[in-house]
């Protein structure tokens, strides 16, 4: 699970800063994925250690009667951006003290290395696998290692352009093992509702809007 909408008044690519929690609506969208995932068979609940992921998987433990585990390796992508605004218009691609962050989209030159990332969700998801064996688990993690994992078991290139993202705001994206072999990837949206229309998976960027993205 992706988690839920961060206050984040100044636009700011956060990353792995602390300090950053839920807004009052991204708090419902995490009332609405636990209410969702109720009726499911969850019996492990893990959440990379940033406030907002925590923040996300809590009321889904409290629902399924299970504490919330920690694992670093669900953690935000490391960005050389952390803390500064880096979204459609702001100018960052102009500025001469970014470029040399910028010499290798394909790797990405700005931060952690996708293939790393890859790696690293796939370590989590074993874990988390091994942890509710023959049952159903949940792992909170954010936008980015979440679309490189996912790319990367379904075979498509690693760099891409964020803006085409397929994970949403409080969005589930689901990994079906029989035994230790991954079988399948799903795709859900039950907090779509509450997600504003310029944060939607594919939708078009808008000036001043959609800063962060990533998180």
């Amino acid at each position: 699970m992706r988690h839920g909408e961060v206050h984040n008044p100044d636009g700011l690519l956060y990353g792995r800063l602390p300090g950053y929690h839920l807004s009052e609506l991204g708090r419902q969208m995490a009332d609405r994925v636990a209410a969702y995932l109720a009726p499911r068979d969850v019996t492990y609940v893990v959440a990379s250690p940033l406030e907002r992921a925590q923040e996300t998987a809590a009321p889904i433990a409290k629902a399924q009667g299970v504490d919330v585990a920690t694992d670093e390796q669900l953690i935000e992508a490391a960005n050389a951006f952390q803390g500064k605004t880096f979204g459609v218009g702001d100018g960052a691609l102009r500025r001469p003290a970014n470029w040399k962050l910028l010499v290798n989209p394909f790797k990405p030159s700005w931060g952690e290395p996708y293939i790393e990332q890859a790696h690293r969700m796939l370590a989590a998801l074993a874990a988390a696998r091994d942890a509710a064996r023959g049952h159903e688990a949940v792992c909170v993690s954010h936008q980015l290692p979440i679309w490189t994992v996912r790319s990367f078991v379904e075979q498509r290139r690693l760099w891409h352009d964020p803006r085409r993202r397929q994970c949403t705001l409080a969005s589930l994206t689901s990994f079906t093992y029989h035994g230790d072999k991954l079988v399948s990837v799903g795709y859900t949206e039950p907090a779509r509702d509450l997600v504003p229309a310029h944060l939607l998976a594919g939708a078009k960027p808008v000036k001043g809007q959609g800063k962060a993205f990533g998180a």
